[in-house]
């Protein structure tokens, strides 16, 4: 049987790969907790639940960075996240539309603008 921190580890280097360990690497030497908390609850407590897919889950994490504003870095590592697991650039946009009459257009373009970063980082990448 595996761990709270192996099964989030799994299934955050599934779908995040580098860029999530990047994130935990960056807290080890300030805040290795927060590190060890993401992986255990976010990655191998909530994002291993079945009743949504990893798409899902990413569309509604991206709708929620977006909202609550100022998390420009963390839309960037789930952007990539998103298309890790199979979420066109269209529909990202398109999750990122859908939340302008909620949200405004200040926040939704500061999402797009930090989509449109990752979408050409990683077709360099490619």
């Amino acid at each position: 049987m595996q761990t709270r921190f192996e099964k989030g580890l799994q299934q955050l280097q599934s779908i995040d790969g580098e860029a999530g360990d990047k994130v935990i690497s960056a807290l080890e030497d300030i805040a290795p907790d927060l590190g060890r908390l993401i992986v255990e609850f976010a990655f191998g407590d909530i994002y291993t639940r079945g009743e949504l897919s990893l798409q899902e889950r990413e569309l509604i994490t991206l709708s929620s960075l977006l909202t609550t504003g100022g998390c420009e870095a963390q839309l960037a590592v789930h952007i990539n996240a998103a298309l890790n697991v199979g979420v066109s650039k269209e529909k990202i946009v398109e999750c990122f539309m859908q939340c302008i009459p909620y949200t405004g257009f200040h926040k939704v373009l500061n999402a797009v603008f930090a989509a449109k970063r990752i979408f050409g980082e990683r077709v360099v990448e490619s």
